[in-house]
């Protein structure tokens, strides 16, 4: 996904992403996109990971700077993640809640989970994912990860089963949509993907990656994964007695 050939081959489908929109007074705004999601502790609730958060925060700015104005729509650096495993969102999501016990249901089931792994995904050793380079999508960009030690990844993919491979959550809906792809998403595209130039769109990301070649490398400690709920692509949140699962 890092490779040259791969921005000029990618950079041909992007598109607006419906995530965002435009208000009538003309300012971008947040579209509705609730759902459910397992993540590590967002930036604002992170104090393990401050650096690789500042650190991201400010090739975030880079990105934008390099970028046409208007082409990405950042995320709040507040709100930046590591996903590890999507629950449910959107029109599935909307679905499950005509059911008033659905909830509960998620939050008990997902607890379930994340006790059955603690065995497996629990010990001394920290778990560091680093950052390989720019991640794009068709209506989103970032940065992409890698493990930085087989152990890492492990112990991600036993968390992962442990959701993914529970008959309860299935149950209520909860499937696993796509292969793993670790990132962190760090903005959308917005209404000028549509007419942007393209091959220059793809020269400028090749260099914006070149930058993680010659980079310090950048690594996030995985130290807890947190159940959380959101309402657009803006902030994550939970509350205090909601599942999490410890990594150490």
């Amino acid at each position: 996904m890092t490779v040259p050939e791969a921005f000029q081959s990618q950079v041909q489908y992007i598109q607006p992403s419906p995530k965002f929109y435009r208000d009538a007074t003309g300012e971008i705004q947040p579209a509705d996109f609730p759902g459910y999601t397992v993540i590590s502790p967002p930036w604002a609730d992170d104090d393990h990971n401050n650096d690789f958060f500042t650190h991201l925060q400010t090739y975030q700015q880079q990105i934008l700077q390099q970028l046409e104005p208007g082409l990405v729509i950042p995320v709040p650096a507040q709100s930046f993640h590591f996903t590890l495993a999507d629950l449910i969102w959107a029109s599935a999501y909307r679905h499950a809640i005509e059911d008033p016990t659905f909830e509960q249901q998620l939050h008990e089931r997902v607890a379930q989970s994340f006790a059955k792994s603690q065995s497996k995904v629990q010990s001394p050793k920290p778990i560091y994912w680093q950052i390989l380079g720019l991640f794009l999508r068709t209506r989103a960009i970032g940065v992409c990860l890698v493990p930085k030690d087989e152990d890492s990844y492990e112990r991600v993919l036993e968390l992962r089963r442990a959701i993914y491979q529970n008959p309860d959550l299935i149950a209520l809906g909860v499937e696993q949509q796509y292969n793993f792809t670790a990132h962190i998403t760090l903005g959308y595209f917005g209404e000028g993907a549509a007419t942007v130039d393209r091959e220059q769109l793809s020269q400028t990301l090749i260099h914006l990656n070149d930058y993680w070649l010659e980079a310090e490398p950048q690594e996030i400690w995985v130290h807890r994964a947190e159940l959380r709920k959101f309402d657009d692509m803006t902030w994550y949140y939970r509350e205090p007695h909601w599942a999490t699962v410890q990594f150490y």
